[in-house]
């Protein structure tokens, strides 16, 4: 491989996981970042190998911002997200499967805020209302995964990235 399209995939790499960390601290609309778009496109333009490094980035920022109880559930959402990336083939599946990996998210943390917090019964019911209080914040990550995706699609992806990512990832 040659060292300019080396380069461009450790800038955009590296520049990934900047806007990943950036995004975790500076304020900013709860669950309005391109966090789960990029855990997405990052392993889709550059691997599996990268799904680590996202979870480094969050490892990082949780520990500037405060660790918490749900860590093992935002960080394995992730990393299923980063795997759903393999069974993308086109922009709208990758802009379809990257909208699912918002869905992914938001049942995977709300059944762990559910199982592990006192503040819902432990019920179907109890499941139900945690899922109902989360909307809000879905709303947010959803909108946020749409918009950045596309902006990703038509930024990133086909100005840099149109068929030549693939020989990369393999």
């Amino acid at each position: 491989m040659n060292t300019n399209k080396l380069l461009k995939y450790a800038l955009i790499f590296s520049g990934s996981i900047g806007i990943i960390l950036l995004f975790r601290v500076i304020p900013h609309p709860p669950n309005f970042t391109p966090v789960i778009a990029l855990s997405f496109y990052i392993p889709v333009l550059l691997g599996f190998w990268s799904i680590p490094f996202i979870i480094l980035s969050f490892a990082i920022t949780d520990y500037l911002i405060g660790f918490h109880s749900l860590l093992i559930w935002t960080w394995s959402s992730l990393a299923f997200i980063g795997i759903l990336s393999k069974f993308s083939n086109g922009m709208k599946s990758r802009l379809t499967l990257s909208t699912l990996g918002s869905c992914m998210f938001f049942v995977i943390t709300n059944f762990g805020v559910w199982l592990t917090s006192s503040f819902y019964e432990k019920s179907m019911n109890g499941l139900l209302n945690c899922y109902i209080m989360g909307i809000p914040f879905f709303t947010n990550t959803i909108l946020s995964t749409i918009l950045y995706g596309i902006a990703i699609e038509f930024f990133i992806f086909s100005k840099y990235f149109q068929s030549s990512f693939i020989a990369f990832k393999k």
